[in-house]
């Protein structure tokens, strides 16, 4: 009845033999899977809960429960079930399978590919997409998402207290030098986060909107009640839509998980009014181009931000030296770039 997708009624009849008490662990798996099939995550996640709460040492009872949270995006906690999945029954090689596909949603090629080797037959489309994570020449956008959805509880202690993160407040004094007296501005906030940076340029703001790819930091963002709309999008897209020209656009500490940035300068530019600013911080690169650094962000030169501003027809209004945040109490060498249009 589920492969005849008719997976809704699969899972009416399931619950209701289950209440009547004539279904086991079997039909309450297959209840599982009608639920995922229907589209029903969080029923799904609630009767796999109930299932390992029933069967907490039977491998194909936690695996359902891996395969769930899999499903609601919960891919710390669906990592752990497979893994005890596994652990209970080492051949579950469906167990290893979903294994790698969460650590591709996260955008861990590495240890997807390492899951995926272990395998006697495994899918060649998994590979392919997880070797083409590391040939590009950005961070993945679900390891990015990933990231900040963890660190999304403490991130403003995180980064003000560990980290000594400055971009926002750079970032507005660079602001200040090369748009002098400007208020009432129409502004866009790339990779808002928590909104640090919006806090910081509210004052200056007749409209704020911000964008990131992390769900938990847009609700932290939104929280605090001062942007006007809040996107879970990738910048690079939420930048190439139809929508509102902005006086401002800032990306504070976002542009170090994109290697690349001819795409969203182009996109940024066609997005600012005639007399509008791109602000931005990246870390410094020692070449002429682009590189990826040791903590995975990437490290930008000054030529090749100048280039790169020509080439998008835009100037380059400021471009001072600037340590954005510190790592292990050591200042990061970056640059605070403003370009007009």
């Amino acid at each position: 009845m589920i492969a005849s997708c008719r997976a809704e009624e699969a899972a009416r009849d399931l619950r209701a033999r289950l209440a009547a008490g004539r279904g086991g662990l079997l039909a309450r798996l297959t209840l599982i899977k009608a639920l995922l099939a229907s589209g029903a995550r969080q029923d799904a996640l609630a009767e796999a809960r109930e299932a390992v709460s029933l069967n907490p040492d039977i491998a194909v009872a936690v695996l359902a429960l891996g395969e769930a949270l899999l499903a609601v995006e919960a891919l710390p906690t669906a990592i752990a079930e497979l893994q005890r999945a596994l652990r209970l029954e080492p051949g579950l090689s469906r167990a290893r399978e979903l294994i790698a596909q969460a650590w591709l949603a996260a955008g861990e090629a590495d240890k997807a590919l390492e899951n995926l080797r272990q395998m006697d037959d495994p899918p060649a489309a998994m590979i392919a997409a997880a070797e083409a994570i590391k040939t590009r020449p950005r961070s993945d956008p679900g390891y990015v998402r990933h990231l900040f959805d963890q660190f999304s509880a403490d991130y403003d202690s995180r980064m003000l207290g560990q980290l000594s993160y400055a971009a926002p407040q750079i970032l507005l004094d660079l602001a200040g030098m090369v748009t002098p007296g400007r208020k009432g501005l129409c502004i866009l906030d790339l990779g808002c986060g928590t909104g640090l940076a919006g806090a910081a340029f509210k004052p200056l703001a007749s409209r704020l909107d911000g964008v990131d790819l992390s769900p938990a930091m847009i609700a932290k963002a939104r929280a605090r009640q001062i942007y006007a709309h809040l996107e879970v999008a990738d910048l690079q897209s939420a930048l190439g839509m139809a929508g509102p020209h902005y006086d401002l656009i800032l990306a504070a500490d976002t542009l170090v998980y994109l290697g690349d940035l001819k795409a969203v300068f182009a996109a940024a530019a066609a997005r600012l009014h005639p007399d509008g600013f791109f602000l931005f911080t990246v870390e410094k690169a020692a070449g002429e181009g682009f590189e990826l650094g040791p903590k995975r962000r990437w490290r930008h030169s000054e030529a090749y931000l100048r280039s790169l501003a020509g080439d998008a027809g835009l100037g380059v209004a400021g471009l001072v030296a600037a340590a954005p945040r510190s790592e292990a109490n050591q200042p990061v060498e970056g640059f605070a770039v403003a370009l007009a249009r």
